[in-house]
């Protein structure tokens, strides 16, 4: 089976979570800043997508290069065997970036890959500079960094947090990857209890039950990969039978209470897409009247973040609620990504660690409480 240079990309700081997953999976690895290589075939395209819960995609590297001109940027693109990767028919969008090289223009860039292609596949096709690009879609990548290009193409499609179990959501959620990660980045592993006492639409909480019982996180999605013609189509429903039977039981209760009961409903409607609503323990609660009889377990919790101003003095109200009951669990780790840099004044405690981390476009702080061990 042929092999491929493969890598995955990840949001920022969180390379060193997905290179672990791929260790975990098998692979060997090489990090670089947005981006972890590994290689791997067709089965390995499969097997990733399917199962890297922290990552954004998995993308083939077709060729790497200097580029410092149109002229060179076409000509290596046109050397592709392009025929061999898309069907006459093919649907092939270009994405283009540019960082810190002489090729700037992203619009030029995109366009000028994708007249090598077309040029290419009307020679290799014997067709007159016209291509129908009606077929299925292969989404094709060039990235430029201090004058190395790269190109790729994209085997995963829609992005992997579009895990396909959230049909509605609250008003600011977690990306499925995102709360995964800073799962990830806690000891739990399910064989503890897990807490999320703002829990909203619920993202956490599954993603913690999809970790316990060892569900694949790709296993209600269709990938690009799929949609590619030279690739075997068998392999997709191997690895899906697979993954089925290495699912298992919850070992240890999950918790998920929120104030609010109609995003509790939503919550509910996630968990159940996802097929772990029996698994998640739902309550509405108020921080504030919060309890629990479990012990050493994790907290893990995405409280509101407060940015407009007339919401700063009830979310700095809330945080000390949180360090007021929370507080009373030591036994329990605990994990909040918080957007206040006076959370911490307001908890009433240090934190044992702080990671920053940006929640799309937003700087976050992971502010991490060690369990008191005795």
């Amino acid at each position: 089976m042929k092999q491929y240079q493969l890598y995955t990309t990840m949001g920022a700081g969180f390379e060193s979570v997905v290179a672990k997953e791929l260790n975990t999976l098998g692979y060997e690895t090489r990090t670089e800043n947005g981006r972890v290589f590994f290689q791997g075939g067709q089965t390995d395209i499969v097997k990733t997508n399917l199962w890297l819960r922290t990552a954004d995609r998995v993308k083939i590297l077709l060729k790497e290069f200097k580029a410092t001109d149109f002229d060179t940027l076409y000509n290596e693109v046109y050397e592709l065997d392009w025929a061999a990767l898309l069907p006459v028919d093919a649907k092939f969008p270009v994405q283009g970036r540019s960082v810190r090289s002489k090729l700037h223009s992203e619009p030029g860039i995109q366009s000028i890959v994708k007249k090598a292609i077309v040029n290419k596949m009307a020679q290799q096709y014997h067709r007159r500079g016209f291509l129908p690009e009606s077929g299925n879609e292969y989404p094709l990548d060039v990235h430029l960094y201090k004058d190395t290009a790269r190109i790729s193409l994209d085997t995963t499609g829609a992005s992997l947090f579009k895990r396909g179990y959230r049909i509605e959501h609250g008003g600011a959620p977690l990306k499925e990857n995102f709360a995964a990660s800073l799962l990830k980045l806690t000891p739990y592993d399910g064989s503890h209890p897990l807490i999320d006492p703002m829990t909203g639409s619920g993202t956490l909480a599954i993603e913690a039950a999809l970790i316990a019982k060892n569900i694949a996180p790709g296993t209600w999605r269709k990938f690009a990969f799929d949609g590619f013609d030279w690739f075997d189509p068998k392999l997709h429903d191997v690895a899906l039978a697979e993954a089925k039977s290495k699912e298992k039981a919850l070992e240890s209760p999950i918790l998920a209470s929120d104030i609010d009961q109609s995003i509790l409903e939503i919550a509910k409607l996630n968990a159940n897409n996802a097929g772990v609503l029996q698994d998640i323990d739902f309550k509405q609660v108020a921080v504030k009247d919060f309890t629990t009889d479990l012990k050493n377990g994790v907290i893990i919790a995405n409280p509101p973040y407060g940015k407009r101003l007339k919401d700063k003095e009830s979310v700095a109200e809330l945080y000390h609620q949180m360090g007021t009951v929370f507080q009373k669990y030591p036994d329990f780790s605990q994990y909040y990504l918080v957007g206040d840099p006076d959370f911490e004044k307001e908890f009433g405690k240090r934190a044992t660690k702080k990671r920053k981390l940006f929640n799309g476009n937003l700087r976050v702080d992971f502010y991490q409480y060690w369990a008191n061990k005795k």
